[in-house]
């Protein structure tokens, strides 16, 4: 399946309701640095975005120590931010917001 890169009107208006996702200087990638109480919050935290990820066949990149996941989100094959990356941010929020302190 083909993606559309999002315009930066697009891009800018999604990120605006995304809280702490950065948008990188090229504007074709976003981050965000997740942390959680302990390890098992932050595999846990993994493990359900990994599910939203195969849902959505649109899987980040990521590196976790211990309670900190850190994310990037691109589409690769449409080089740049898509839709594809926004629903999947979305689903790691709600994920993160259910291990909140």
């Amino acid at each position: 399946m083909k993606y559309e890169k999002l315009e930066p009107a697009a891009i800018d208006e999604n990120l605006a309701g995304l809280s702490g996702w950065t948008l990188a200087a090229d504007r074709l990638s976003m981050s965000k640095s997740f942390k959680f109480r302990n390890f098992i919050e932050a595999f846990g935290f993994m493990t359900e975005a990994a599910l939203a990820a195969e849902k959505f066949n649109h899987h980040p990149e990521w590196f976790n120590v211990y309670s900190r996941v850190d994310v990037k989100l691109t589409t690769h094959d449409a080089g740049g931010l898509t839709e594809q990356d926004i629903k999947l941010a979305k689903a790691m929020e709600k994920a993160a917001a259910r291990r909140a302190d």
